[in-house]
């Protein structure tokens, strides 16, 4: 089965090559001479696996689950290492694994980083940086895709009315995936532009925004968002990855497709509108709410950034927040709200059924066909679980390196959840640089584990360690 992996991974490779090769023209438009080599070492490394297109490799059948997953995980392992050569062999002297964290932190979306000073970086390391969320963001879409076969019906009709994806099938909604990428990478990238954002940093925001990652074209962001209206601008666009990628596409089509195509995209607006009037409603009145708006926004999408401002009497609300994350088919990460909230409707209709057995309670959502089954409350149930579980792990080994439980709780959240540290969690002066080996490598461990959905690992422990 190892040319599934060629095809697979050969896409992307293909891909961070023609970043490569936009670094080397970028460098010399500019007079970028310094780290031009590093990305011409990359784009000949991956230049390797394109070469396969030139043999005919058998063809594929049929790939098992337990496959795909190894195949997405060997992802996350590989694909950075192409992505670290540019820190590696900059002029900057950063070791092996401080350039490999900082390509896991990309990749995955989380936005860590070993940079104490963006200032000191030219600029087509910077756009390497922000170009490595982008591909990641891609790519985690495209796995999702590739484990359609594990969730439920429900959160497969977001998608497509063919529940059980053959080859043909898998290929168009990847199409279709790229172009929507694509096109609202544009628009993010035109409307930062429109909105008096010099040209770079809306390039490096649009890529950050559209895959909920964390990285950031300079120190602050205050430095950029010196306006109210840019503050908002920038909130507003947060929102594009915490919703469906095919949101705004399946609204021109919903006459045709129905609202079921759009329902966990409802009941996220529902919720974040819900949040909004919480907020503006119980919160002092003197505090500016542009910064918590901006906080909300950036906590329910998994995005992480904020302004040095905002208060920091909600950091448990904001984390809870970005436990909760986005949209089943986004770039945020997270348990996903429309999970907690059929398992707590499940839970309640449960115990009121104990005392009200005559009646009959349906675990049915609304703007959907059918009642959902059994076996999707106990996958959601076992991912709550199984996030529990990870917390717990990553949370010991970080007290036990000698970081305060605080300190070591919150960033588990935040790893687990691939969402950057920041003012709003309390965490904005955290120094990765520092840390040592085996804090750095459980990190990049968790930063994936909370990448691929959280059930495919007991998918691959129950293969490994239940065979029978």
């Amino acid at each position: 089965m190892y040319q599934f992996n060629i095809y697979y991974l050969r896409f992307f490779t293909t891909v961070l090559a023609a970043l490569s090769f936009l670094n080397i023209l970028y460098s010399y438009y500019f007079n970028l001479y310094l780290n031009v080599n590093t990305y011409f070492y990359t784009f000949l490394i991956c230049l390797i696996p394109i070469i396969s297109f030139f043999f005919k490799l058998s063809d594929i059948k049929k790939v098992s689950i337990y496959y795909k997953i190894q195949t997405i995980i060997l992802g996350y392992f590989f694909l950075p290492i192409i992505i670290s050569l540019p820190y590696y062999f900059s002029i900057y002297n950063i070791s092996f694994i401080d350039a490999y964290f900082e390509a896991i932190s990309g990749f995955t979306s989380t936005g860590f980083t070993i940079f104490e000073n963006i200032k000191h970086l030219d600029e087509s390391l910077i756009i390497w940086r922000s170009s490595s969320q982008w591909i990641g963001g891609l790519y985690f879409l495209f796995s999702i895709l590739l484990l359609i076969d594990i969730f439920d019906d429900n959160l497969k009709k977001t998608l497509t009315d063919f529940l059980s994806f053959n080859s043909s099938e898998i290929f168009k909604q990847f199409l279709k995936v790229l172009i929507c990428y694509m096109i609202l990478t544009l628009i993010i990238f035109i409307i930062f532009n429109i909105f008096d954002i010099r040209s770079f940093i809306s390039l490096n925001l649009a890529l950050s925004v559209i895959s909920s990652g964390g990285f950031l074209p300079t120190n602050s962001l205050s430095s950029i968002l010196n306006t109210e209206l840019k503050i908002n601008i920038f909130s507003l666009s947060l929102l594009i990855s915490f919703l469906s990628l095919f949101f705004l596409y399946n609204i021109f089509l919903i006459k045709e497709k129905g609202l079921k195509f759009i329902q966990e995209d409802l009941y996220l607006l529902s919720y974040l509108f819900f949040i909004y009037a919480i907020f503006f409603i119980l919160t002092d009145k003197n505090l500016d709410f542009n910064y918590l708006f901006l906080a909300i926004s950036s906590s329910v999408s998994n995005v992480g950034v904020s302004l040095e401002n905002t208060p920091q009497d909600f950091i448990f609300i904001f984390l809870l927040l970005i436990i909760i994350g986005g949209s089943f088919f986004s770039t945020s990460s997270g348990l996903r709200f429309v999970k907690i909230y059929s398992l707590l409707k499940f839970s309640i209709n449960e115990l009121i059924s104990h005392s009200k057995p005559k009646n009959i309670f349906l675990n049915k959502l609304a703007f959907s066909d059918n009642n959902m089954d059994i076996t999707d409350f106990y996958k959601y149930f076992l991912t709550i679980i199984i996030f529990l579980f990870s917390l717990i792990i990553l949370t010991s080994i970080l007290s036990i390196s000698g970081y305060k439980f605080d300190e070591s709780f919150k960033l588990s959240i935040l790893t687990l959840m691939n969402t950057v540290n920041s003012s709003m969690t309390g965490l904005n002066s955290f120094n990765f640089q520092e840390m040592n080996y085996f804090s750095k490598f459980s990190l990049i461990l968790f930063m994936i584990i909370g990448r691929v959905e959280l059930l495919t690992v007991l998918i691959l422990c129950k293969k490994f360690f239940f065979k029978n």
